[in-house]
């Protein structure tokens, strides 16, 4: 993961950052591979509270690297590392796994990007809860370009980000797109200077808040996308249950009447 990937994890917050600058971050094996460790290492980590998810250099991510699709040309795999076709991380296959693995992360994820974020890179920026843009980004739905369609989660994100007509004008297209019309399209949480400090000051708000209670709420928004209005009602009335009477519940509400930061466990569950 090293070689591709840099990690580190402190006062709950984990910084991934994308650590191939000379290729602006493109996706091949050994980054696919990284990526997939980095989620792996943070999943059962229940002293992270927020991930701040970023790329060395001057892109965010490239997407995939211009030698595979060279590859592919000549009749190579797209993806050597597994069968397409086979699911081999739940409900996702490898490529939609590294996408996938930020929604199904216990804890917010936000994607700080700049530069550019083409295709996968594209992508991956939308397996985040929140996405803060550098006013200077271009991002591009681009498989179309390559005679490939979006296969790393985007069809399933996008479509409850943006309209209809938008997703399929940028994807049938593969033009490029500002920063400004992906906040006004709603790929884009915030528009900023330094994503990478705002999303690190987000981060830190989130990391001051109840570990129980923002996983829950992650769990129930992400429930949210496909549930019907009852199952969702359920929930959200579970989740209470499960929180009301916690030990950070009570110290939530201990330090906002002692007017002091709150000093929480780490997330139960």
């Amino acid at each position: 993961m090293e070689d591709r990937i840099r990690l580190t994890i402190a006062d709950g917050i984990a910084d991934v950052r994308l650590d191939r600058p000379a290729k602006m971050n493109a996706l091949d094996p050994a980054m696919f591979r990284a990526i997939a460790a980095a989620g792996a290492r943070l999943r059962d980590d229940r002293s992270v509270r927020a991930v701040v998810l970023s790329g060395e250099g001057r892109a965010f991510c490239a997407g995939l690297d211009v030698e595979r699709l060279v590859a592919v040309a000549g009749g190579e795999s797209l993806l050597p590392l597994a069968d397409l076709t086979r699911r081999t991380h739940g409900i996702a296959n490898w490529a939609q796994h590294i996408v996938w693995l930020w929604r199904e992360l216990p804890v917010p994820v936000i994607a700080a990007v700049h530069g550019i974020a083409f295709g996968g890179g594209f992508q991956l920026a939308l397996g985040a809860d929140l996405r803060y843009l550098a006013p200077d980004t271009r991002l591009a739905i681009s498989e179309a370009k390559w005679g490939l369609v979006p296969d790393m989660a985007g069809t399933q994100i996008m479509r409850h980000l943006a309209g209809d007509d938008v997703v399929r004008e940028l994807t049938y297209t593969a033009r490029t797109f500002s920063a400004a019309e992906a906040l006004a399209y709603g790929f884009a949480t915030r528009v900023v200077e330094n994503p990478r400090l705002a999303a690190l000051a987000t981060a830190r708000e989130i990391a001051a808040r109840s570990p129980d209670a923002i996983r829950a709420a992650k769990r129930l928004l992400n429930q949210a996308v496909t549930c019907d209005v009852r199952a969702g009602l359920l929930a959200e009335t579970a989740a209470q249950e499960g929180l009301i009477g916690g030990p950070n519940q009570i110290e939530a509400v201990r330090a906002g009447l002692e007017n002091r930061p709150p000093r929480f466990a780490d997330a139960a569950a």
